[in-house]
């Protein structure tokens, strides 16, 4: 259990993960800044190289996995015998019990609006066709209000450096799963590879982002099985199309008392009056506007 609560959460004072650097600021005065980490971590499935990202560094067995989980690399059943990380050499290898059909995925590739990577391989998009989330699933306005309060407050490199992005696994109003990452999707695929090693359940489950939300984020979300995505950023156009194609509920510009549902509405439960929720601090919604 972290500091925060989280079952795992962000750890702002690991100091491998940031560093203080000197500048100067507009009126010439000399100050120090706290800046996030971001260095290649080289992927292996098997014997086969896969890709290279650009990541904080920390979790990187989470990462592996859930980025080939997220590709469509490995599926739920696939069985994996050993994570190998090597710190030295930056390189991460999972081994399964048999061969995957890499090729085919590497070859084919779509390029996203996603940070830093923006990839995305293989026939991830036929699979997104068959797709039908919990129709039973519910978001109360309750729980919104309070998860929105829990992360938006707590201790995170977002909040102390800026320049990242967080993804939290819910359930109901109680954030379980912080994660964060110089792009987005790193930070999906971390909560991804966590829920896959411990045999978590997706049906139940609320997203929430910092970052857009993007056909990205409703892809990768869609394909975890989870079937409500909230962020306090903006929506793209086919991110919502796709959204309703497949019945994901989707929030945007949640702040304070604040939300817009595009998708999904039909599970919302609005059980808490928002004149009852007070306005978001300033002082952090001016910190997060300065933000990723």
């Amino acid at each position: 259990m972290s500091k925060s609560g989280f079952i795992l959460g962000p750890d702002p004072e690991n100091p491998s993960l940031s560093q203080e650097v000197s500048g100067t600021d507009q009126d010439g005065n000399p100050v120090k800044t706290r800046v996030v980490t971001e260095k290649p971590l080289t992927l292996y499935l098997n014997r086969q190289e896969i890709v290279t990202m650009m990541t904080i560094g920390d979790y990187p067995d989470l990462l592996a996995v859930g980025y080939l989980l997220n590709q469509n690399m490995l599926s739920g059943d696939d069985e994996i015998t050993d994570i190998e990380y090597d710190e030295e050499l930056d390189v991460v290898v999972v081994r399964t019990d048999n061969e995957t059909d890499f090729e085919d995925k590497l070859q084919r590739k779509v390029r996203t609006s996603g940070c830093a990577q923006g990839t995305v391989f293989g026939d991830v998009m036929d699979g997104f066709d068959a797709i039908r989330l919990d129709p039973e699933a519910k978001l109360h306005t309750s729980w919104l209000y309070a998860l929105t309060k829990a992360i938006n407050t707590a201790p995170s490199l977002y909040l102390e450096a800026g320049a990242i992005h967080g993804c939290v696994l819910c359930r109901q109003d109680r954030p379980l799963v912080y994660m964060e990452d110089v792009g987005r999707h790193n930070a999906v695929d971390k909560i991804a590879g966590w829920m896959f090693t411990n045999g978590i359940g997706a049906q139940d489950k609320i997203f929430y982002t910092t970052g857009r939300l993007t056909s990205e984020m409703v892809i990768k979300t869609a394909m975890m099985g989870i079937p409500i995505l909230i962020s306090r950023s903006g929506f793209t156009a086919w991110g919502v199309e796709l959204a309703r194609q497949v019945g994901l509920t989707l929030i945007g510009r949640a702040r304070g008392k604040r939300f817009i549902a595009l998708s999904g509405e039909e599970r919302i439960v609005f059980d808490q009056d928002p004149a009852t929720i007070p306005d978001e601090n300033r002082k952090h919604a001016r910190k997060a506007e300065g933000g990723p």
